[in-house]
């Protein structure tokens, strides 16, 4: 008598189960080690390393004379209120 279990059609929906499992485990360590990309993902309020943050860069830009003191006052009011 032949039973729904036997034979080796079963072995084939197993491997795809595992392949798929594997798949999402690999996608969720992805985005969490990464973030969203464009979104507001946990990472990406968090500066990355070697980046400078914007108020570093406005602080270059004021340093080498690029803009002026009024300038950096009000980019700088700005930025800080966004934070």
């Amino acid at each position: 008598m032949w039973h729904a279990y036997d034979g080796w059609g079963w072995w084939g929906f197993g491997a795809f189960h595992m392949i798929g499992f594997w798949i999402v485990v690999i996608l969720a360590l992805v985005f969490l080690l990464r973030g969203w990309r464009g979104g507001a993902g946990w990472m990406h309020c968090m500066p990355m390393a070697g980046h400078d943050s914007a108020l570093d860069i406005l602080k270059k830009r004021y340093a080498r004379g690029e803009i002026n003191q009024k300038e950096y006052e009000e980019m700088k009011d700005v930025l800080v209120k966004q934070a």
